[in-house]
């Protein structure tokens, strides 16, 4: 037992030589690095990170609402091609965003064959829409790339114990929409923000993206700073604090991870949505809640 401690202390202290090493810039900080801290806080600073906040609200936004919705679409529905569809949403995970970035500007940029199919329709003239090599760009290529973390957690949270707890809610009279908003979306919430959390640290740590869209975020700046400035102080000291702000996104994922209780069978989890069949609940109707929000007559 005190030889695998052993072991397992020096793996765990192999994997903190990195963190360990950015941490040591900022013990040899000296006047001439507090004067270009002072120069980066005055020039590039805030825009590195207003850029990254603005990017990471956007994105979270979007995969909780792309992630959520399809999520809550094949597991509480049924529709003609839903078995195909709950695992062909899985399929960007497999496509690296950078890839994507690539093809996603070919096809929508001015001259792609978007644009112009509709200007040769229509007669439009010009650009038809802004340049998509911008932030405004970038968010809708992030969502569509890692809504699946959202998906995935959401999808497990509501197929293990959500159905059959709707099920009963609607034998008690509760309407569509009361069991949505009172039954599913409660459950889902730890979920989706786990997901949510773990897309927005895959969003912060890209650096293809951001560098091929021109953003102004913290990976991109410590890429120039090393590269371009020849400083690899100051990409290190960039770095922890891009690492503090994905200390916090982990902090905010582990609580979202403690909230979640799966339940021990997956009860549920072959089922056939809103077709669901009523079944016999023995048990007078006295005795059970009554969940329709009608007074009792």
């Amino acid at each position: 037992m005190l030889r695998m401690r052993l072991v397992l202390a020096l793996l765990c202290a192999l994997l903190l030589l990195p963190l360990a090493a950015l941490v040591s810039r900022w013990v040899a900080l000296d006047a001439e690095g507090l004067a270009l801290w002072q120069h980066l806080v005055s020039t590039v600073l805030p825009g590195y990170l207003g850029q990254s906040l603005l990017l990471s609200g956007a994105v979270a936004l979007g995969v909780a609402l792309v992630g959520g919705s399809t999520a809550a679409a094949v597991t509480l529905f049924d529709f003609p091609g839903r078995r195909w569809l709950s695992w062909a949403l899985l399929l960007p995970m497999a496509m690296p965003a950078y890839v994507l970035a690539y093809a996603w500007t070919d096809t929508l940029q001015y001259s792609g064959p978007v644009q112009t199919a509709l200007r040769a329709r229509f007669g439009w003239q010009g650009a038809l829409w802004p340049d998509i090599r911008s932030l405004g760009g970038a968010v809708p290529l992030f969502v569509l790339c890692l809504y699946p973390y959202a998906y995935l957690l959401v999808r497990a949270a509501l197929a293990d114990r959500c159905v059959p707890l709707m099920e009963a809610a609607r034998l008690l009279g509760a309407g569509w929409w009361r069991r949505v908003t009172q039954v599913a979306m409660p459950m889902a919430r730890p979920a989706l923000a786990a997901g949510v959390a773990l897309a927005l640290m895959e969003t912060l740590a890209d650096y293809g993206v951001g560098a091929y869209f021109g953003l102004s975020t913290f990976t991109t700046g410590i890429f120039r700073a090393w590269l371009s400035m020849g400083d690899r102080d100051a990409a290190a000291q960039l770095a922890t604090v891009l690492l503090a702000l994905v200390a916090v996104l982990v902090w905010m994922e582990q609580r979202a991870q403690a909230r979640l209780r799966f339940a021990a069978a997956r009860q549920g989890a072959q089922h056939g949505g809103a077709k669901l069949e009523a079944y016999h609940v023995p048990a007078s109707p006295g005795s059970m809640p009554d969940l329709s929000g009608q007074a009792p007559a």
